[in-house]
C-alpha cells in the first residue's frame, strides 16, 4: 500500500495549505479570529481528510472523507472570494490559491466518481453472484 503522502491529490492539498497561510499572514489583525482562522482550518482540513480517508479499508468510508475534503475546498473557495471581493489580499495571490483549489476540486470529484463506480461494480457483481447462487440452489441439478 502506498503512503498517503505519495498521492498527488494530498500533495495538491498541501500546496493549498501553503497558499492559504501565505495569504493569512497578510490579512488585517482584526481578522485574526475571523476569516484568518477560518481559512487556515478549512485549508488544513483538505489534506487531512484525504489522509484519513486513504487509511480507511472500505470504499464507503474513503468516499465519505474525500467528500468532506471537497466540502472544505468549497468552503475555502468561498472565503477566498470574500477576501478578494473585500480587497483584503493581493488579487494575484488569491487567484493563484483559487486556481490550486480548482485543480484540487477536479481531482477530488474524479476520485469520488471512481470510488462510486467501483462500489456500483461491486454491488452489481455481488447481485449477479447472488442470483447465480440462488438459481443453483433452487434448480434440480
Amino acid at each position: 500500500m502506498k503512503n498517503f503522502k505519495d498521492l498527488r491529490i494530498w500533495q495538491q492539498g498541501m500546496t493549498i495549505v501553503n497558499h492559504t497561510y501565505d495569504i493569512a499572514e497578510k490579512l488585517p489583525n482584526n481578522e485574526r479570529y475571523g476569516i484568518t482562522s477560518q481559512i487556515c482550518r478549512a485549508s488544513v482540513s483538505i489534506p487531512s481528510n484525504i489522509a484519513e480517508g486513504y487509511s480507511r479499508t472500505s470504499n464507503k468510508d474513503m468516499k465519505r472523507f474525500f467528500e468532506m475534503s471537497l466540502g472544505s475546498s468549497y468552503e475555502l473557495e468561498t472565503q477566498f472570494l470574500v477576501i478578494k471581493n473585500r480587497g483584503m489580499a493581493a488579487t494575484e495571490e488569491v487567484d493563484a490559491a483559487l486556481n490550486a483549489l480548482t485543480e484540487e476540486q477536479k481531482m477530488l470529484n474524479s476520485y469520488i466518481s471512481k470510488i462510486k463506480s467501483t462500489n456500483l461494480l461491486t454491488i452489481t457483481m455481488g447481485s449477479a453472484l447472488f442470483v447465480v447462487t440462488l438459481l443453483l440452489l433452487t434448480s434440480n441439478i
